[in-house]
């Protein structure tokens, strides 16, 4: 296969399995306070003292610095998130809602640096294989891209639904679009042979949601998924590595190449359309929302308040 080695029935039903697990939790953890403590606060706190430091420790396809960094920082977000959700009056603070957008591009700033350090690598990095090429460099421009067209977080709102969900509604499908294709081009530059659950998987399990189910809350859905699955990762280290459920890169050149340009054409593409409609309407991406004309804003708009 282009992208992967092969993909067993069995694998796919993993995945399937794996999507739909962690949509299901996303939702009841979204739609109910104490189950979002509980799955976000007291299993992370309970796990790292008694299971990750031996599951996850050195010598294992998890013990290096990042897996455990982005684990802890998607529960920074989700924890903040929160905050911002059940503490009355929070949502209406101009600094606090900085936090969003701030912890999203430090974690893509997290993957961009390691995009770029994987670039000088060729062979079996930390247990796992990494080709770096001029894709690394295609790519971290990309996610720094993703970065500087993010816009609109003033106008971050908590639903008014029993969920209390954050949100975003200036952040629109073509963003999330060209963010998912950044990313799973660095999961598969980066972590390669962990990119069928990691890059596909994951992504999906927030932009169906995002969708789907409960629009302009992808970046919520994003924090959930992405620290249940970090936190599934640390207590299962190999089952995307050496299980037999695991999927395998094929480690191909061209599709390497392929997946970066994607993600640097459509993140360059978000870049250009995002500031010409900056210098066309005279917004600050700063201080004001870009795309409050648009149609799936509205949309958002009208579905939460």
């Amino acid at each position: 296969m282009f992208l992967f080695e092969s993909i067993p029935w069995y694998a796919a039903l993993m995945g399937v399995t794996v999507l739909f697990g962690l949509i299901f939790v996303n939702e009841i953890t979204r739609r109910s306070k104490k189950l979002s403590l509980f799955f976000y606060v007291a299993v992370p706190i309970i796990m790292t003292f008694t299971v990750w430091m031996k599951t996850s420790g050195p010598g294992t396809p998890m013990g290096y610095w990042f897996p455990w960094v982005k684990t802890y920082s998607a529960l920074a977000g989700v924890l903040g998130f929160m905050a911002l959700r059940y503490i009355k009056g929070l949502d209406k603070n101009k600094w606090m809602l900085m936090f969003p957008p701030f912890i999203l591009a430090f974690n893509i700033a997290e993957a961009v640096y390691r995009d770029f350090q994987c670039f000088g690598y060729n062979g079996l990095v930390d247990g796992i294989f990494i080709n770096g090429g001029a894709w690394n460099i295609m790519n971290g421009i990309a996610g720094i891209l993703n970065i500087i067209t993010l816009s609109g977080w003033v106008g971050i709102f908590i639903s008014r639904d029993k969920s209390k969900d954050m949100v975003w509604p200036d952040q629109l499908w073509f963003w999330i679009i060209a963010y998912d294709l950044w990313n799973f081009a660095y999961v598969y530059n980066c972590i390669p042979d962990h990119s069928f659950y990691s890059g596909l998987i994951l992504l999906l399990s927030c932009t169906i949601p995002a969708f789907f189910i409960k629009k302009g809350v992808w970046l919520q859905h994003r924090a959930q998924t992405l620290a249940l699955w970090a936190m599934f990762s640390l207590t299962f280290p190999y089952f995307a590595d050496t299980s037999k459920f695991a999927v395998q890169s094929s480690h191909n050149e061209t599709a390497l190449l392929v997946i970066s340009g994607l993600a640097l054409a459509s993140n360059l593409a978000v870049f250009i359309y995002h500031f010409g409609r900056i210098v066309k309407t005279k917004k600050s991406p700063i201080k004001g929302e870009i795309y409050q004309d648009l149609n799936g804003y509205q949309e958002v708009v009208k579905a939460n308040k």
